[in-house]
């Protein structure tokens, strides 16, 4: 599942579009990316492998900035 819906990510193929080699259709692969998207799976996956390679020292957290495409602008924003 997880790598048909890289696979997607990825390549710029609609979900439709997905190889029948991924053994699930586009509209399967589509609701459970949704489904996940919903949960927070992706930003507790990405806080995962941040905070592994932290620990591993492979992270410079003093370089790290958060930028308005990740952070919401509450009223507005300037």
């Amino acid at each position: 599942m997880l790598a048909a819906i890289t696979f997607v990510a990825t390549s710029g193929c609609t979900w439709n579009q997905l190889p029948p080699g991924f053994g699930l259709s586009g509209v399967t692969a589509f609701r459970r990316f949704t489904e996940w998207t919903e949960a927070r799976v992706w930003a507790k996956l990405h806080r995962l492998v941040l905070d592994e390679r932290g620990s591993q020292g492979g992270v410079d957290w003093s370089r790290c900035a958060i930028d308005s495409v990740g952070v919401r602008a509450l009223k507005g924003g300037s």
